[in-house]
């Protein structure tokens, strides 16, 4: 279960950072095809391994392993510039994130 979701995750994450799995391979000190072998369902990262991914995307291991949100990364900077606002901006955001959630 778990493997599964951890090679599609990459992927995913992968895609949206939109970087090649020979670049990001490559970025995290491995042999080229590193990353297109967990994709491909051949091997699994090291703890070790699964850290520094989370480290290259921005994440935590926690936001790498919740599946609820589908753009981790993103989020992390989002929530990293929000916490430089005042609270009237803060207030406004607020009430667009939940006019925006109501809409769909």
């Amino acid at each position: 279960m778990y493997e599964e979701f951890t090679q599609n995750r990459i992927a995913e994450l992968r895609m949206q950072k939109n970087v090649s799995a020979r670049e990001l391979s490559l970025a995290l000190g491995q042999n080229s095809s590193y990353i297109n072998q967990i994709e491909n369902r051949k091997a699994l990262p090291s703890l070790q391994g699964l850290f520094y991914i989370c480290e290259y995307f921005g994440i935590t291991p926690q936001q790498f392993f919740d599946s609820s949100d589908p753009c981790p990364a993103r989020l992390a900077q989002l929530t990293e510039e929000l916490k430089g606002l005042d609270e009237e901006t803060l207030t406004h955001i607020a009430a667009l994130v939940h006019r925006l959630a109501d809409s769909r």
